[in-house]
């Protein structure tokens, strides 16, 4: 058959979810095994069908393989088996329940034997199984090959996404010492709105309208803090107050953003290649944005040369662009952005970079994880210019970190 090269899926496995015994999973793997024996028997040409039509063959398969066996089911195990095997074949085998799980959030691989979840900003973990090491590298070569990406020994780690936006990371052994590791942030198909952060506690109302205002304004914003803190779930809402007319040009290293603008250009960064492909930078991406008459720039995060790139276009006619940082309060996000810039040949003094930077950021806002889980707007700061050496912030909001009991400015 020349659907794709399958793993051997033969023995005893656990790959299923909470409540799925292993002598289900016996009968899966058997009758997977005798599905992909008749669809190459009747030639089915997999890789040139479309889905939809191939997902038909398959059932139609599982169902000549469980008569011809005998294999008893009822309605609601016949629908799950055949699901299941669709999984295996055109999937993204065992993850895939997850993947449908609105409440799940993050998706944790530590090897084939160890999965993890995060529902509500809660890591726990899961049931589901990879058979073994070749079964879970099966499926992650399946989710990098189609965006052109390779991860082996001698690229051992690879960002990449999901169809569906997901982003993807993935480091292997030699790296890896206990096996393939694999991390998902999903995607989340409805987009959050500025009234449903301020539902779930992320921000007051109060705030909202502040941020909103300024988005409308044309303020340059920083949004800073630690992973996981919901930096880009924020900027998607932010953006969303962005006037329908404008030229939005957004760079990231993997693409999450989802812009509700008809005018939306969107720009990812390229790694080298060990086939010798040179990688492509955010601060390239950034340098030719800066021709192709943006309104306004949005940066997916500023992880180096490309802060010095970003503060210009700020500084320069791109009003209303954004970007996020890792920092942990608004001062520390300016001190974060000095240092950057330092490391990548801005040669002036100490005062001219404050002054560059003081003049091109207009709004620095924190977010940082709770202990329950959940996203809070810890501090929101204008930059007013200098006092003498130090940034001038006028702190528009702020409330108490809760880990560390203290002020985020």
């Amino acid at each position: 058959m020349r659907i794709m090269q399958p793993y051997m899926l033969s023995g005893r496995s656990t790959v299923s979810d909470i409540g799925i015994s292993d002598s289900y999973q016996e009968m899966k793997f058997r009758v997977f095994d005798l599905t992909l024996e008749y669809l190459d028997q009747q030639d089915v040409e997999g890789e040139t069908m479309p889905l939809a039509a191939l997902q038909d063959e398959i059932a139609r398969a599982i169902s000549v393989v469980l008569l011809s066996r005998g294999i008893a089911l009822n309605m609601r195990e016949r629908a799950q088996l055949i699901e299941d095997v669709q999984n295996e074949i055109v999937g993204f085998g065992p993850l895939e329940p997850l993947l449908k799980d609105p409440t799940v959030d993050d998706i944790i691989v530590n090897g084939p034997a160890s999965i993890y979840v995060e529902r509500f900003g809660e890591l726990e973990p899961v049931q589901t199984r990879f058979r073994d090491t070749t079964h879970l590298m099966n499926i992650i070569q399946r989710i990098v090959s189609p965006i052109g990406r390779r991860v082996d020994e001698g690229t051992p780690y690879v960002d990449g996404r999901l169809p569906d936006g997901s982003r993807v990371n993935v480091i292997i052994p030699p790296v890896a010492l206990d096996g393939p590791i694999l991390s998902i942030r999903k995607f989340k198909q409805i987009p959050l709105s500025g009234d449903d952060m301020v539902r779930n506690g992320t921000m007051t109302p109060e705030v909202l309208k502040y941020l909103s205002t300024a988005v409308r304004e044309k303020k340059n914003m920083l949004i800073c803090g630690g992973t996981g803190s919901g930096k880009t779930t924020l900027l998607n809402v932010l953006s969303s107050y962005i006037g329908a007319k404008e030229r939005l040009v957004t760079i990231e290293d993997a693409a999450e953003l989802r812009l509700q603008q008809a005018h939306v250009v969107r720009l990812e960064t390229r790694p080298a290649s060990p086939d010798g492909v040179s990688d492509v930078t955010a601060r390239d991406l950034l340098r030719n944005v800066l021709r192709m008459r943006p309104d306004r720039i949005i940066l997916g995060e500023v992880r180096s040369s490309e802060a010095i790139e970003m503060l210009q276009a700020m500084g320069t006619g791109h009003d209303g662009s954004m970007a996020t940082l890792h920092a942990n309060s608004p001062r520390d996000a300016l001190e974060r952005l000095e240092m950057l810039i330092g490391l990548h040949g801005f040669s002036a003094d100490l005062q001219a970079v404050r002054r560059f930077i003081s003049g091109a950021i207009d709004i620095v806002l924190h977010l940082a994880r709770q202990p329950d889980g959940k996203r809070k707007v810890l501090s929101v700061c204008e930059v007013v210019g200098m006092e003498g050496p130090a940034y001038a912030l006028r702190e528009i909001f702020t409330q108490v970190d809760e880990p560390n009991k203290k002020r985020a400015v």
